[in-house]
């Protein structure tokens, strides 16, 4: 039912249901075992599920072991099951705790734990942490939960009435309790991880493309290089010797003259053409 409420009205509700069920006298709280069912007295612990009780209706239900408060045989307390044959429903005055319907006695905290006995006083009154009886804390419940249930108009009547006292306009308060509204929030961080992944994947495809493409652009430049250098070296190479040409005409005429030459003659070209020897005979 709280799911289909507007979220002020179920938050109020999460957070005044549960309470700790500290006695009086003994200056301990009531803590289920989620063993076998006993009631404990242990320091008290805000922290701790097992201490955590709520009104269900005349019930005493405990959040840790979701098992309702029990009477089991003359005295004996325990938790059970909320649809056990061992359900009790309870009656609360002057934070005492009863049996509803039986005269068993009240709820009486002893040495080993709780049980019922006829004798009243401190070690048969239970508070909460702020020292107020449960018996407060049903009346409360009582008083705001049927109201709750008897019309759905209770939400709207309630925000126009907010929005006069914060001087904020109808729509700016729908946004603002739909911003700080309060949900599962295991769909979006399911959605979130799936896209961290698709994220992840994309990232190393674009990673091993970039690698890939660097390495074709550095073959490439190394390939241009090489070349270039080659290039170079042969400009170089031909212009250190340098090709000299000739005509057939001086080719004919010079062919007799070498012809002529003897091993070992040194001779010499003038830049007329005529060829001698460096050294006669």
């Amino acid at each position: 039912v709280l799911r289909e409420w507007p979220h002020s009205y179920a938050g109020f509700f999460a957070d005044t249901e549960a309470f700790l069920m500290k006695n009086a006298k003994v200056k301990l709280c009531l803590q289920a075992s989620p063993m076998n069912g006993d009631l404990l007295l242990e320091d008290c612990n805000p922290e701790s599920d097992f201490q955590d009780w709520s009104w269900q209706g005349d019930s005493l239900m405990n959040h840790g072991t979701q098992s309702c408060l029990s009477m089991v045989g003359a005295n004996r307390v325990q938790t059970s099951l909320c649809s056990s044959a061992g359900y009790t429903s309870w009656d609360c005055s002057n934070s005492l705790l009863s049996p509803l319907g039986s005269s068993q006695g009240y709820l009486v905290a002893n040495r080993k734990g709780v049980a019922l006995n006829s004798v009243g006083g401190l070690k048969a009154q239970w508070q909460d942490v702020a020292d107020r009886s449960v018996c407060e804390e049903k009346a409360e419940q009582d008083r705001y939960f049927p109201a709750a249930l008897a019309s759905t108009h209770v939400y709207g009547h309630t925000a126009g009435n907010m929005t006069l006292a914060l001087g904020i306009g109808q729509e700016e308060l729908e946004e603002l309790l739909w911003f700080f509204r309060s949900e599962d929030p295991s769909t979006w961080n399911y959605s979130v991880l799936a896209l961290s992944f698709v994220a992840l994947i994309l990232g190393l495809l674009l990673l091993a493309i970039n690698i890939v493409r660097n390495r074709k652009r550095k073959i490439h430049m190394y390939r241009e290089a090489v070349q270039t250098t080659q290039q170079a070296e042969l400009e170089a190479k031909q212009a250190l010797m340098p090709v000299q040409e000739y005509s057939p005409a001086e080719l004919q005429k010079q062919e007799p003259v070498l012809q002529d030459q003897r091993s070992g003659e040194v001779v010499v070209q003038w830049k007329d053409g005529t060829v001698t020897s460096l050294y006669t005979e």
